[in-house]
């Protein structure tokens, strides 16, 4: 089915429309042509769908780049997105992860992509985002995202404790695994860990198989606090103690909060830390203006302190009051 309608999308442009990327002909012409396809071939060939196919061929003009691993109703979502970039990358993700259309339609929903690249600390990201592929790194920042959107744990803001936002993932962890992105596995929830002074509990444990190593979560209900930072810290020096095997990589630490505090961010541990990362998670679903314009403003965050780190900032003087101001 992929192919026959791959097919047909090229005939439309190649023979009906010349080679024309937009029809010089109307609506009827493409009525008669889904009349004709119809009394041939049966259902399947009304004009909507002929309208998809000619969408699909001009998204997918080199037939080799088609899988029939994925199904028609994917390449009927992945033909919408008009990123060359994007398509492509959400294209191989399907197919890497198994996805079905279902989850394909919500991570194109909830920017997967343009979050990724807005978490990952690489400059330029436009230029990054032009790119045919997006590989991840042995990094761990590669596998982070910020924010996560937890819309589907259906929490009535501002009512839930820590214990309904946990007791919410655990019953969707599929999905929730699908919102983490590649490689994680579920471990635990409520891990504990013994000391001589007592017992902790880490909220919720992962284990990442391509990066081969344990992923700590704490979950916080407010903005982020320095205390948060100490707490995943302790937590991420006991389990590379106690839990971690000399074939796993160094433990990662994320907290999940319901708000960035960039002081914290900017002088504690969290910023050179390669183990400690913290993310925003969203139990409301934005409107896609919303996300862009978050994204926008962390893409500018991530920008500023790459140029901060190179050197490449400037400081601009405020004019001044005083005569003879430089």
């Amino acid at each position: 089915m992929v192919h026959t309608y791959w097919q047909i999308g090229r005939l439309i442009i190649e023979q009906e429309q010349q080679g024309e990327q937009r029809a010089a002909y109307g609506k009827q012409q493409l009525e008669q042509l889904a009349s004709r396809l119809t009394g041939e071939f049966g259902k399947g060939f009304d004009v909507t769908n002929l309208r998809n196919m000619r969408r699909f061929y001009q998204a997918f003009p080199i037939r080799e780049t088609v899988s029939t691993e994925l199904s028609w109703s994917h390449y009927n979502q992945l033909a919408r997105l008009e990123d060359p970039a994007a398509r492509h990358w959400y294209q191989q993700e399907a197919i890497q992860q198994h996805w079905s259309v279902r989850a394909l339609e919500r991570q194109i929903g909830t920017l997967y992509y343009e979050r990724l690249l807005s978490s990952r600390e690489k400059a330029p990201v436009e230029t990054e985002a032009q790119a045919n592929t997006l590989p991840l790194a042995d990094n761990p920042k590669d596998y982070l995202r910020d924010p996560y959107i937890l819309d589907f744990l259906n929490l009535e803001t501002s009512r839930y404790q820590e214990a309904d936002l946990e007791r919410g993932i655990i019953q969707n962890l599929q999905q929730f695994l699908l919102e983490m992105g590649k490689g994680f596995a579920f471990v635990e929830r409520q891990q504990r860990i013994r000391t001589d002074d007592g017992d902790y509990y880490i909220d919720l444990v992962f284990y990442n198989y391509l990066l081969k190593c344990f992923v700590l979560i704490d979950l916080k209900l407010n903005k982020l606090s320095h205390q948060d930072v100490g707490q995943m810290d302790m937590y991420v020096r006991l389990y590379e103690e106690q839990k971690r095997s000399p074939d796993d990589n160094p433990t990662i630490g994320l907290i999940l909060c319901s708000e960035h505090n960039h002081t914290v961010a900017q002088y504690s541990v969290l910023k050179d830390s390669q183990q400690l990362f913290a993310s925003r998670y969203l139990t409301i679903l934005p409107s896609e203006e919303e996300l862009q314009r978050e994204l926008e403003r962390e893409r500018r965050n991530i920008e500023q302190q790459i140029k901060e780190q190179r050197g490449e900032y400037r400081i601009v003087q405020q004019p001044s009051q005083l005569s003879g101001s430089v």
